[in-house]
């Protein structure tokens, strides 16, 4: 899923481009988040539609392999690079029910900072960084892989966000979806988890698990600007400039 470049109830939407590594070139490890070598990462070329393969359905993952991680690994970098705070692996051309998401917010000033710069909070006596009325607040890089994601539950409640699609860039439109969600997932260790999610962390995981099943936020949209959209893009790619 998109950056979304509008300011929403929940702040300005930015997607983190690069992890902060620590010394040691790594992230620790945790049970929802995702563990990648800073060296190891590689961007993968993100198709647009009108490829195919964006219409097929994924397959199962069967094992978590070595290959695996590196591909989650490339996943993320290809993300934060678009930007993006969602991709699906057939986004990239692999068929496998694999998706990554990180939604945690990001201000304009910290998208200027090097990388590796480590900026300086005030913390409060929680341990949460003291948030300043003036600017905007910077959450935690929240990478989250999802191997075999199934949404069990939606919520009868509905809410309405502006998304949009790496694979269909520069477009963006409001899509009603549930406004909560349970989803069930295996983590790169192995483990199932279930977990329930509200506003744009529900919304991405539901873009990005469409995906999987070769659906698009387009086709949520009326016949008439679906067809536009596509036909802009299906140009676009018989001239070659897409």
């Amino acid at each position: 899923m998109a950056a979304p470049v509008r300011t929403f109830k929940h702040g300005p939407i930015r997607a983190r481009k690069r992890l902060p590594v620590d010394r040691g070139g790594e992230i620790p490890i945790s049970t929802h988040r995702f563990v990648l070598d800073a060296c190891a990462m590689s961007l993968r070329k993100i198709l647009l539609i009108p490829d195919p393969r964006l219409r097929q359905k994924a397959e199962p993952v069967a094992t978590i392999t070595p290959e695996l991680r590196t591909l989650v690994s490339d996943m993320f970098e290809t993300m934060y690079d678009a930007p993006g705070i969602g991709l699906a692996a057939p986004q990239i051309g692999v068929m496998q029910r694999l998706i990554v998401v990180d939604c945690a917010p990001r201000s304009d000033s910290e998208s200027e900072t090097a990388e590796g710069d480590d900026p300086q909070s005030e913390e409060t006596p929680d341990g949460q960084a003291a948030h300043d009325e003036e600017s905007a607040t910077v959450a935690e890089p929240d990478p989250i892989a999802m191997i075999n994601p199934e949404i069990t539950w939606f919520s009868e409640e509905r809410s309405t966000y502006e998304e949009g699609c790496l694979s269909i860039p520069d477009y963006y439109e409001e899509v009603e979806r549930p406004a909560a969600c349970r989803v069930r997932y295996m983590d790169l260790e192995g483990q199932w988890i279930e977990r329930d999610l509200e506003g744009l962390l529900s919304t991405c995981v539901q873009h990005e698990v469409d995906h999987l099943d070769g659906k698009l936020f387009i086709d949520y949209l009326s016949r008439l600007k679906r067809e536009r959209i596509t036909k802009k893009f299906k140009k676009a790619a018989r001239l070659g400039t897409a």
